[in-house]
């Protein structure tokens, strides 16, 4: 992967990253994140990848359905955020991924590889967003006033 800052101001920067085929994407952000101290930020983009795991939330189960797709697909949309939970980085994605039929899949991202490329914008926010666990839904959410 390779970046570049494109904006730092006001303690907020942004950068563009550029990741190459069999880059594993989840790993490289959550790797930047740390290398720059990024604490909080969102992201868009788009891309492709070889091979992708989306997933599910059954709410019943409190459990996230992976639904891996083992062939090449356009990364059409990508949007989510950078957070901190338990003093560590954490990334939330949604994706929209499209098949070669024309089809579009969705879901929230659990793991993806790189092919040939994605193109992603980060913008870093001046302020830490933290995530708590939730008791109801069990996942660690968003909590504004942290």
């Amino acid at each position: 992967m390779k970046a570049r800052l494109l904006h730092d101001a006001e303690g907020s920067r942004r950068f563009i990253l550029v990741f190459s085929t069999g880059d594993s994407f989840n790993d490289l952000i959550l790797r930047f994140a740390e290398e720059h101290s990024i604490k909080s930020g969102q992201l868009s983009g788009i891309g492709g990848f070889r091979q992708i795991t989306l997933a599910y939330f059954d709410w019943n189960t409190k459990q996230y359905n992976p639904i891996p797709i083992h062939e090449q697909v356009e990364l059409v949309a990508l949007n989510g955020n950078l957070t901190q939970y338990e003093d560590n980085p954490r990334l939330h994605a949604h994706v929209v991924i499209g098949k070669s039929d024309g089809s579009a899949w969705a879901g929230h991202l659990l793991d993806a590889v790189v092919r040939p490329t994605a193109e992603i914008f980060l913008q870093e926010t001046p302020v830490t967003l933290r995530r708590l666990m939730d008791q109801e839904s069990r996942l660690p959410l968003i909590d504004p006033a942290h």
